[in-house]
């Protein structure tokens, strides 16, 4: 995609994810003059992926305009520049991202929580540019949350607040890649939707033409609910409920002015947003009923978590002008 900002100052911004590793180029104004993205399951290491987007930049003459580089990854440590035992990467332990990129490019290069860079692209650039309190939700291959309250981040003593996917909702639930269970991100995001046909009880389910395949990817389950399969609409609700239900606790601790729901699921739109805003406000505590809007992300056409993880750069620079 071609920019047509005339700004020369270029961050490139980093998405790591479970599934695919975005990058593009990215000026002050949103402006996104380069973009591209590989299977992060393609890399057996890190050092790899490093490799690999230092390289396509490098073959198309777009590294020399870099100023800085900005990086959003799940369990990702603003604090040490680290991806710290991300359960929907391959890569375990401990590992050292920032530094990594910094090296290959000889870059200054700060890393966030994925979900969180999406939370400062929409402030910056989309749906909440209006907000100074709200969340937004990233319902991807899992679920990620970037908690913003009185304009600022909210990171945390150690840079690890905002893992709201990995809070308990169901107690002895289904399995976590965190290792524990019940986890939020095991029933609403896009491998939750693909779990629940096989482990939600149903009388519609036998009926179902979701049982005529085993390769469903949540997007189809919402396609074949629009068409009126009813197990399908069965398995969107109570996707919808679940998450409904969470927002309306966790609108307890932050009260913010709305949630901004992005990823996947979010792009099934608004009936699914009102979907998730009907169960909150029937399980929301009364001071907050009818306060808080449940809204879609406005950069998918985009990429949030793009531009947002390059807006860790120009929030740098500010800091120095």
């Amino acid at each position: 995609m071609t920019s047509n900002t005339t700004h020369t100052e270029i961050a490139l911004g980093v998405d790591i994810g479970g599934t695919n590793t975005a990058f593009g180029l990215c000026d002050k104004n949103g402006g996104i003059s380069h973009e591209a993205s590989f299977p992060t399951t393609d890399f057996e290491t890190a050092e790899e992926l490093v490799e690999a987007i230092y390289n396509h930049l490098k073959e198309r003459d777009l590294v020399e305009s870099i100023l800085g580089i900005g990086i959003g990854a799940p369990n990702a440590n603003y604090y040490s520049g680290n991806i710290e035992f991300a359960p929907n990467l391959s890569w375990k332990g401990v590992t050292p991202i920032a530094q990594l990129f910094e090296r290959k490019f000889d870059l200054p290069t700060l890393l966030t929580n994925d979900a969180n860079a999406a939370a400062i692209g929409e402030m910056v650039y989309g749906n909440a540019r209006d907000l100074s309190h709200f969340v937004t939700i990233t319902l991807g291959t899992g679920l990620g949350s970037g908690i913003i309250i009185d304009g600022n981040l909210v990171y945390g003593h150690d840079g690890f607040a905002g893992e709201y996917g990995h809070i308990q909702v169901v107690p002895d639930g289904r399995s976590c890649g965190c290792g524990r269970n019940g986890c939020l991100e095991t029933y609403a995001s896009a491998t939750g939707v693909v779990r629940s046909i096989t482990e939600l009880s149903s009388s519609q389910k036998e009926s179902s033409k979701l049982m005529e395949r085993d390769d469903i990817q949540a997007h189809e389950v919402f396609d074949f609910a629009k068409a009126g399969d009813p197990f399908a609409k069965e398995i969107i609700d109570f996707t919808a409920s679940t998450l409904g239900k969470a927002l309306a606790n966790f609108s307890c601790f932050s009260s913010p002015q709305a949630y901004v729901l992005f990823g996947g699921i979010a792009q099934s739109g608004l009936e699914f947003a009102s979907l998730v805003k009907n169960h909150m406000e029937e399980h929301m505590l009364s001071i907050y009923k009818n306060k808080i809007d449940v809204r879609i992300s406005s950069l998918h056409d985009k990429n949030a978590a793009v531009l947002g993880a390059a807006s860790l750069v120009w929030n740098e620079r500010k800091k120095y002008q």
